[in-house]
């Protein structure tokens, strides 16, 4: 039985591979690696692969529909797998936030992200977990857009990688003690 769906936000294709936007997809893929599961590509929404952490059973997503209708395919993964909102943790790229940051919380609004706004819509609630990844607010008026699809700079490389493998630490957190006990380990760091 499933016990949390861990969804990686970012947008499909080689084009947005290593841009901010897609950090989300960066630490599932690091996770996933990290852990030898193989992602099978279902009804062409989503790509899903499974790992299990003690008794924990985690059903690892990247949907497929582009960051903008994410819900879409995440949705009706809850509902198959039995899950409540609050089962879910949104894993996605924060401007808020400096290159490297990770920081765990419940709820709350979109703040203007668009992946966790269709989340918000298609969940029905905005009571599901996001962990959200520091992409820095290096961008000017009428930027964000271009910024957010653009690739890290050389210089952001090393924070870039410690925060994938912070993910990658947070998303086991969470399996081995809960989100909640894990939200005071990762928020701390």
């Amino acid at each position: 039985m499933t016990s949390f769906l861990i969804v990686g936000l970012g947008n499909p294709g080689t084009q947005y591979s290593l841009t901010r936007h897609n950090i989300g997809f960066m630490v599932v893929d690091a996770f996933t690696e990290k852990h030898r599961a193989k992602w099978t590509v279902r009804e062409g929404k989503y790509a899903t692969s499974s790992v299990r952490i003690m008794a924990t059973e985690l059903v690892i997503v990247k949907p497929l529909t582009y960051m903008n209708l994410s819900g879409e395919a995440v949705a009706p993964l809850a509902v198959s797998n039995g899950l409540q909102s609050s089962r879910v943790v949104a894993i996605t790229d924060e401007y808020n936030f400096p290159v490297g940051r990770v920081h765990l919380r419940c709820g709350g609004s979109s703040g203007g992200h668009n992946g966790i706004s269709s989340l918000i819509e298609k969940l029905g609630t905005s009571d599901f977990w996001r962990l959200r990844c520091g992409i820095d607010r290096a961008f000017g008026p009428g930027e964000l857009v271009e910024y957010v699809l653009a690739p890290f700079s050389a210089e952001e490389q090393e924070f870039v990688k410690t925060m994938i493998d912070r993910g990658v630490q947070a998303i086991e957190e969470i399996a081995r003690s809960g989100p909640e006990q894990a939200m005071q380990r990762i928020n701390r760091a």
